[in-house]
């Protein structure tokens, strides 16, 4: 299991489990000043190359795009690819490819500009939430008066991707066990993650050295060059609000409206952020119980949480040396169990599919559980994996250092993450020893981002969000010196075209209109 900082969006978990549900019943260091890493701020498109006195950015800022109709998509959705600097430190060295797609404005006449979309991850497709979930999604008023645009970022989906494992491999991975209790099982869990790094370090190339969210907000830039915008407008969630943010960073001038839905707090190293996360996953699964509870049939009884937790982890534990069948060859393993489990936590939506999931694997089919850790890893029936997982670790390693240095330093934490969650703490303290072995080394370092000189960032936060915490949108809208909180008193990963009138109202609002809402403004 790989759960270690995967700060993504539910709407592809969620809307997986409601498809599976009613077919069933009937996630460079700290930027530089010098001139050659860090263009200068200005408002006006073109003026980024006054920072670049060679002349080495240029053919990238001066590029044109070539859209066209995507291949196999509904009418409206166009496609095209840019070129960037593999390393913006060295722009003559090489360049890599990524991918775009836009859904224009409805109504071109009163068109505001682009709108870029990022659906977290690291590692989400930004081009398959713009095709799968904005442009129908978000509200009539913002398609109409903004072309939605996406890329998907360095390393990530369409673009020059980062590969670690084959398919077949990416299986054994995921089946891994969780919660190693012996020395033996242990070093099985670490050969399990070296093995994936050593593949990352074999497959991935030039490129796995250059997937910083730096550079990723960089790329940005150039595409908000080539768009012809002289601001950026953006809508970022989960990890999407740290490229957004570190976008602000970058270039402060040039920040249009920005929406960071989900927020991480960019000042946390990454063992605090992995405990941090376990405490909201409880909190997560302590809303799931209660829920669970008012239903006679509840897989884990109707005592409450605490008793739900027990039924679940001797659940997860059994599942260790006795997997179950689900579907025709496949097995239900611990590791999948528990990424299936924390899969669904990401939207209430997936609850009742949660509920299924554990009373058919009371009774000793795991399909739908497994179904759900499916969606979690963006594997299909096929059984091809998406390269989310490979692109979240070349991120999350590239951007800071490692929580844990071997099993030592995680079993000197375990006592913290068993406090925070007793039930997913000791899984989750494992999983954050994913970029101890990592073949490349860290550029980045956990730091506030205050964006000085920013036009105001709206950061919206949810007060039960599992897989961003709802301190760390408080954290960041206080760091940013133009930050604006939206609180969200709900359940679930982010907020926005989710189900809240008052939420979506707010943000629409500062999209149409530049205007955030008022400090104090508090949705339900």
């Amino acid at each position: 299991m790989d759960t270690s900082r995967l700060l993504r969006t539910s709407g592809t978990l969620a809307a997986a489990a409601a498809l599976l549900l009613s077919a069933l019943t009937a996630g460079p260091s700290t930027p530089t000043a010098s001139a050659a890493a860090r263009p200068q701020d200005r408002d006006e498109p073109g003026t980024t190359l006054a920072a670049d006195p060679a002349g080495l950015l240029r053919p990238f800022y001066a590029q044109k795009l070539s859209w066209h109709s995507c291949t196999g998509k509904g009418a409206g959705f166009e496609c095209a690819s840019m070129k960037v600097p593999l390393d913006y430190a060295a722009p003559h060295g090489g360049d890599i490819t990524l991918a775009l797609s836009r859904k224009r404005a409805t109504d071109p006449s009163a068109r505001l500009g682009s709108l870029l979309v990022n659906p977290g991850g690291p590692g989400g497709s930004a081009i398959g939430y713009l095709q799968g979930h904005a442009a129908t999604k978000y509200p009539a008023e913002i398609r109409a008066r903004y072309d939605l645009v996406a890329v998907d970022p360095r390393g990530v989906g369409r673009s020059t991707p980062v590969t670690c494992l084959s398919d077949s491999e990416m299986d054994r991975y995921a089946q891994a066990d969780p919660n190693p209790r012996t020395t033996a099982q242990a070093r099985s869990y670490v050969a399990n993650l070296k093995k994936f790094s050593q593949g990352c370090a074999t497959h991935a190339g030039r490129i796995l050295k250059h997937v910083s969210t730096v550079e990723a907000a960089r790329d940005m830039d150039v595409l908000r060059e080539l768009l012809g915008d002289s601001k950026l407008h953006y809508v970022g969630a989960s990890y999407g609000t740290f490229l957004g943010a570190t976008y602000a960073e970058l270039f402060p001038s040039r920040v249009g409206r920005l929406v960071l839905d989900g927020a991480l707090d960019p000042s946390l190293g990454a063992e605090r952020v992995n405990r941090e996360q376990a405490a909201g996953f409880q909190t997560a699964f302590t809303s799931f119980a209660r829920d669970c509870a008012r239903h006679v049939d509840c897989p884990l009884g109707t005592s409450g949480p605490d008793d739900a937790g027990k039924h679940l982890r001797a659940f997860l534990a059994g599942l260790s040396g006795h997997p179950l069948p689900a579907g025709d060859s496949r097995r239900l393993t611990e590791g999948l169990a528990t990424t299936g489990v924390i899969a669904a936590m990401y939207d209430e939506g997936a609850w009742p599919a949660l509920r299924k999931a554990l009373a058919d694997a009371a009774g000793g089919d795991g399909t739908v559980l497994l179904a759900l850790s499916d969606a979690y890893y963006e594997r299909d029936e096929r059984g091809v994996y998406s390269n989310l997982m490979a692109a979240n670790s070349a991120v999350n390693c590239l951007d800071a250092p490692a929580a844990f240095r071997g099993p030592d330093g995680v079993r000197q934490a375990l006592p913290a993450f068993r406090k925070v969650s007793p039930v997913l703490g000791e899984a989750l303290a494992w999983a954050s020893l994913g970029c101890a072995y990592w073949p490349v080394h860290p550029t980045g370092h956990p730091h506030r981002i205050t964006a000085r000189g920013a036009a105001p960032i709206l950061v919206v936060g949810t007060t039960r969000d599992p897989a961003t915490p709802y301190p760390w949108a408080r954290a960041l809208a206080s760091q940013l010196s133009s930050g604006r909180l939206l609180t969200y008193d709900g359940d679930g990963h982010t907020a926005y075209t989710r189900g809240s009138e008052c939420v979506d109202e707010a943000v629409d609002s500062y999209l149409l209109t530049r205007t955030p809402p008022p400090a104090s403004r508090r949705c339900s």
